[in-house]
């Protein structure tokens, strides 16, 4: 008999009927055997709807009671899966972040879980029933709501698989699992049947919507074995687990795209000691995440820098940067869109030729790379984002993830 923990995002509990769908897929679980805990998230579009409602009244609302606003999300979901699950007999039982003691930082509106007492949890799992709590919140210590920013439902699924110390973790969504790129974008991506944490962590970081990279992340620290699977059918997901050895056989696992960066390029900047200090540090207090940077050999005592940052975060940046070169003496001489293709797998740590297929596939479609950013197991390219889709597929292709 085994302790899972499912997770259903918004869609899979969207209206009355999928609600129904969660309840007779959960009731399959039990009667297998499996004690069962379930995560759901809000009903899709109401998180939304809320925010909406706030900025209507403030456009700037108070972030304690944008939590206490949002929270209400789901605990309509919790109480109305549970009361789905009672009326097909079996027992359950509902509880919001703070009754099943997630317990986090004071970090309104993106909170850091510090811990959870499963204690009184596993109390109910003895007694048999399916225990639904909510997704993206808990409390401090002192009791305050608090909610754990994007992806929160994902993360709380994670910790409570960890603190529980859950068999699985099975995040139910509106996909069948991880594929080798969007099927939108590339008809021939396929399924991906096991990927290791650090190839799921550097997918979703490079634009892979499936999973955000703090629950992969926490996941990994935790040693939580999760699969992605869909919501909508009974097919087998993408499990997600620790590397093994025959993890490397496969030299790129898969092909991620992100269209939300922009490109800030920096001139005149003076080639001493603390300069890149101090520009990142502006960055980091203005709250922008930086992804690629380059920085050219120093010439004549100056140097020139250029750095990705989402471009929801453009603005902002650029406003620090622009203040800083007050007293840098250096100029912003370009902020363009660009898009960010990246080639992922843990077996580039030991095949050689990989950087060399990636650009040479790109060159002989006529795509220009403008950056080029590598970890361990990964290659990442910024490149026109007119050709985006296009860069796609032709790397894709290069390392035939297509064929069976």
């Amino acid at each position: 008999m085994a302790l899972i923990v499912q997770k259903f995002g918004g869609t899979s509990v969207a209206n009355l009927e999928r609600i129904r769908a969660v309840a007779a897929r959960a009731k399959e679980t039990v009667a297998q055997g499996h004690r069962l805990v379930i995560v759901v998230s809000a009903k899709s579009g109401v998180t939304n709807r809320l925010v909406d409602e706030a900025k209507a009244l403030h456009p700037t609302p108070d972030k304690r009671e944008m939590d206490m606003l949002l929270s209400i999300g789901e605990q309509e979901t919790i109480a109305l899966t549970a009361i789905a699950l009672q009326a097909i007999g079996v027992p359950a039982v509902s509880r919001t972040g703070g009754q099943a003691r997630v317990i986090t930082d004071r970090s309104h509106t993106k909170a850091r879980i510090s811990s959870i007492d499963g204690d009184e949890m596993r109390e109910r799992l003895k007694e048999g029933k399916v225990i639904v709590v909510a997704g993206f919140q808990g409390v401090t210590e002192d009791g305050e709501i608090t909610t754990l920013g994007r992806g929160g439902s994902d993360l709380s699924a994670i910790a409570m698989a960890a603190a529980l110390k859950a068999d699985v973790c099975q995040i139910f969504t509106d996909v069948d699992g991880v594929y080798t790129a969007d099927p939108r974008i590339v008809p021939n991506a396929r399924k991906i049947p096991v990927l290791s944490y650090e190839e799921m962590l550097e997918l979703a970081g490079s634009g892979s919507k499936v999973m955000q990279s703090r629950s992969v992340e926490f996941s990994s620290k935790w040693g939580v074995v999760f699969e992605v699977r869909s919501s909508f059918n009974n097919n087998p997901g993408t499990i997600v687990k620790a590397e093994s050895q025959d993890m490397e056989k496969v030299v790129v696992r898969g092909v991620a795209l992100d269209k939300n960066q922009t490109k800030i390029a920096i001139s005149d900047l003076p080639d001493q000691p603390g300069t890149a200090a101090k520009i990142f540090t502006t960055l980091a207090k203005a709250g922008v995440n930086v992804d690629m940077i380059v920085q050219n050999v120093g010439r004549a005592g100056i140097v020139n820098q250029t750095v990705t940052v989402p471009t929801d975060e453009a603005y902002i940046a650029e406003k620090a940067i622009n203040e800083l070169m007050v007293d840098l003496k250096g100029r912003i001489t370009a902020c363009d869109r660009v898009a960010k293709v990246s080639a992922v797998g843990v077996g580039m740590r030991s095949h050689s030729g990989v950087a060399a297929t990636m650009f040479e596939a790109l060159a002989k479609a006529g795509i220009a790379v403008q950056l080029i950013s590598t970890s361990e197991i990964k290659i990442s390219v910024a490149i026109d984002p007119s050709r985006a889709d296009e860069a796609c597929r032709v790397v894709h292709d290069a390392f035939q993830l297509g064929e069976g």
